[in-house]
């Protein structure tokens, strides 16, 4: 289903964007989960990035993300974009900073949405734009002592 403006039981005066954040603290299921929460959704998509043991045939060992002072800015504008080309009842999204091991959560999206096709390509688009727009670089090291930057996340 393509991308739409149509946004059937306008969201009136609540913010569609319930929830955007960076933190160095760990991310909550839970609280991403509950931001979405809209009785005039029918479906809601959750993705949850978390940091792997391995990355490209090579072993990671530690892991860290920095941002950019712009990143929450940017994540907003991101957020706003998914809003206008969706019909988004509710969106969050956090994004992890600083050292993370292995199996932590790095970010967390949701977007609820009047049905179920609409959520999943919305959150797509969603963890997908902030990957490539917000200034959020991945610092790993690898168990051979090398390391390498990787950004915008």
């Amino acid at each position: 289903m393509a991308p739409t403006n149509d946004h059937p039981g306008e969201q009136g005066a609540q913010d569609p964007i319930r929830l955007l954040a960076i933190r160095d603290e760990p991310l909550s299921l839970d609280e991403v989960f509950r931001a979405v929460g809209d009785d005039a959704a029918g479906g809601t998509a959750l993705f949850v990035g978390t940091v792997r043991n391995h990355d490209g045939g090579a072993d990671v060992d530690a892991l860290g993300y920095s941002g950019h002072p712009s990143a929450e800015a940017e994540m907003r504008r991101v957020a706003e974009k998914v809003v206008a080309d969706y019909p988004v009842r509710a969106l969050a999204a956090v994004h992890r900073v600083g050292d993370l091991r292995i199996g932590d959560l790095a970010v967390v999206v949701a977007v609820a949405c009047p049905h179920r096709s609409e959520a999943f390509e919305a959150c797509r688009k969603l963890i997908d734009d902030l990957k490539h727009e917000v200034p959020i670089w991945k610092h790993q090291t690898f168990s051979d002592g090398s390391q390498e930057w990787v950004g915008a996340c």
